[in-house]
């Protein structure tokens, strides 16, 4: 009796990674949005810049949080396109369609990745960076190298270099780290592709295209795993991050957070809202309809918008 159901349970489960790869073939590999650019060492990285050519004003700079990549800010970069704005979104080495980087794939490794690729696609700046969920981390070491082209932060969501070494914080990142790894298996055995269609596949909510790049990579192996790998830094990453100080107090950083804001979740908004406390000219905002993720997204991403249009208002006033 036992050996049957082992049986079947592997049968059901060979037919749900069979049905997977049926579904992942009839999909097909989305179009190319943007370009692969070679940034030397035989690896290739990929942007997506949109609006006006460069000149027109700062040019807003994406960074995708964990698992995340440059089909996350489809929405905001639509948005910012169609009201005559510059932005550039990017895959970090091994995730989306970006080849993967030497490890450790720390902040040190992020951001040095990133400023190459910039600089071979010819994208000097200034930038208003922004950054969501982990990608706080990287804004801070990124800001501090740049400081001279970093001419505002917009925080989405995010995780300051210091909150990665509190308690309560690092027990989170250890369990999230666990889950990642488990998250890599899943999708490199194939589990993930008859998952890929449904919700789970885009929690955002972005543009069709956009959105079955996201579905793509949610079911893509190595994307998984390099991500899995990224998490696993993230210690690391907020301790290189934490050395290169705070962001100056002339510099007008936005925090844009989601969710409810009661309770103990009050503490960790008003954690990530001390950016913006202590810039000149910060503004921190909750938006307690959206999620981690829907935030990003067609339904709920005017706060983040808005926090842009905040930040250029600030470079315009001073001149």
């Amino acid at each position: 009796m036992v050996y049957r159901a082992l049986a079947a349970t592997s049968l059901l489960v060979l037919g749900f990674i069979a049905m997977g790869g049926l579904m992942s073939a009839a999909a097909g590999t989305p179009s190319l949005r943007g370009q692969r650019i070679d940034i030397g060492g035989g690896r290739h990285m990929h942007l997506i810049c949109e609006g006006p050519a460069q000149g027109s004003g700062p040019t807003v700079l994406f960074e995708a949080g964990a698992f995340g990549f440059s089909a996350d800010w489809g929405a905001v970069q639509e948005s910012l396109t169609k009201s005559g704005q510059r932005s550039c979104a990017y895959d970090r080495a091994g995730l989306g369609r970006s080849d993967p980087g030497p490890g450790p794939r720390d902040a040190n490794a992020i951001v040095g990745d990133l400023e190459k690729l910039l600089t071979v696609a010819n994208e000097p700046g200034p930038y208003i960076y922004v950054g969501h969920s982990m990608a706080g981390v990287y804004a801070r070491l990124f800001t501090a190298r740049n400081a001279d082209k970093v001419v505002g932060v917009v925080l989405v969501d995010a995780a300051s270099p210091e909150a990665s070494a509190m308690p309560q914080v690092s027990q989170f990142v250890k369990a999230f780290a666990t889950a990642s790894r488990m998250a890599a298996w899943g999708a490199s055995t194939g589990l993930f592709k008859p998952l890929a269609g449904t919700g789970l596949g885009d929690k955002i909510g972005l543009p069709p295209a956009a959105s079955a790049e996201k579905r793509r990579a949610f079911a893509s192996g190595i994307h998984n795993r390099i991500a899995a790998d990224e998490v696993a830094q993230w210690p690391q990453s907020g301790k290189q991050a934490a050395s290169a100080g705070q962001y100056a107090p002339s510099l007008p950083v936005m925090v844009v957070t989601a969710g409810p804001a009661e309770g103990a979740r009050k503490q960790w908004k008003d954690l990530q809202a001390a950016p913006a406390l202590a810039s000149k000219y910060g503004v921190a905002v909750n938006v307690p309809e959206a999620s981690h993720n829907s935030v990003l997204g067609l339904q709920h991403n005017g706060a983040i918008l808005q926090a842009i249009a905040q930040v250029r208002k600030v470079i315009d006033t001073k001149g």
